[in-house]
């Protein structure tokens, strides 16, 4: 007898009540209710019973938790997983466990962004000569302007790519310069940094990068000896050697590039611009810098530091300008 042995050899044949009454409250306008109880393998009563009773307390503060994750994951522009709406709950004042998040979300489909995979945007010049690798992977500053990683992604348009060339500084993992244009030319790659340089003013900062032909031109060479910037450059086609701008460009691809389509390279030039400056640079939680953005980051570190100069004497700490707008 199917109905008898209904639950007996597996836990998972079960129906779970307050998910069958659930599943009947939403669809009552379409079936009749004993037809469902028949399907579902539950009672009428059961169903009544259920669906006159007052929410418990735990229900009640569900829906209420729940609203707030839904909030914030809109205002996270649907990419935030667990780990980021834990701190954003905790920052909004609300207490609850690990579990019953992850399970609230799940139930509700609320998911974070995923990644997926890119391709080469620069090529090796053969015939070039690269510059020293002065990092040897350890990418680690212990200030701003000490240290800069670059690279170039690419976002696919319905006209063709738009190429983006990135600046990011190790310290606050910030984009300190970027570029965008329809071309891999040298000159989108000397944009990026002339705009780094403007916002940053740096005193003999390394620049690393790939060993990509833009690079190791004569014109981007000639543009860092001019403004004091050592160049750096990775060995060739190894993936760990520009990791933080990999991750910058996962973090692009899987929270924008994902979610948009764009017809034109001047449409996606504008939502690009919002995603760095108004997005990334200084609301998004990353998970290095302990879930502050990098703007906040910045400013924490640079009160520890005059605090810290304060209180050993000195009457302030020198810090590097930043002319970037917040």
């Amino acid at each position: 007898d199917t109905e008898k042995s209904r639950g007996l050899v597996r836990t998972g044949d079960a129906v779970d009540p307050d998910q069958a009454f659930g599943f009947m409250s939403e669809h009552k306008a379409e079936y009749r209710i004993r037809v469902m109880c028949r399907v579902l393998g539950v009672s009428a009563s059961g169903y009544y019973a259920w669906e006159q009773r007052e929410p418990s307390a735990r229900e009640v503060a569900n829906t209420k938790l729940l609203e707030t994750i839904k909030a914030l994951h809109k205002k996270s522009r649907q990419t935030y997983g667990v780990p980021r709406m834990m701190v954003d709950l905790e920052a909004a004042g609300e207490t609850a466990g690990h579990n019953r998040v992850a399970r609230l979300m799940r139930a509700n489909g609320i998911v974070g962004a995923s990644r997926r995979k890119g391709c080469w945007t620069t090529r090796r010049n053969k015939d070039a000569r690269p510059a020293p690798d002065l990092v040897e992977r350890k990418f680690v500053a212990d200030a701003p302007n000490r240290l800069w990683v670059a690279d170039i992604t690419y976002v696919p348009t319905w006209a063709g790519f738009l190429y983006l060339a990135v600046v990011l500084d190790v310290f606050s993992r910030r984009i300190v310069g970027w570029a965008m244009a329809n071309h891999l030319r040298t000159e989108l790659i000397v944009g990026a940094l002339e705009m780094a340089l403007e916002r940053r003013r740096p005193e003999d900062v390394i620049h690393h990068s790939d060993q990509g032909c833009q690079y190791t031109s004569i014109e981007f060479g000639s543009r860092c000896r001019e403004a004091g910037v050592r160049p750096s450059m990775g060995s060739v086609g190894d993936c760990f050697d520009n990791a933080m701008c990999e991750s910058f460009f996962a973090t692009l691809e899987c929270e924008l590039l994902e979610r948009y389509k764009f017809h034109s390279q001047a449409e996606a030039v504008p939502v690009v611009f919002e995603f760095i400056e108004g997005w990334y640079n200084t609301q998004r939680r990353h998970s290095a810098l302990g879930y502050i953005s990098p703007i906040e980051f910045e400013k924490r570190q640079k009160s520890t530091f005059e605090g810290v100069s304060a209180e050993n004497g000195f009457a302030g700490a020198p810090c590097s300008p930043d002319h970037a707008p917040a």
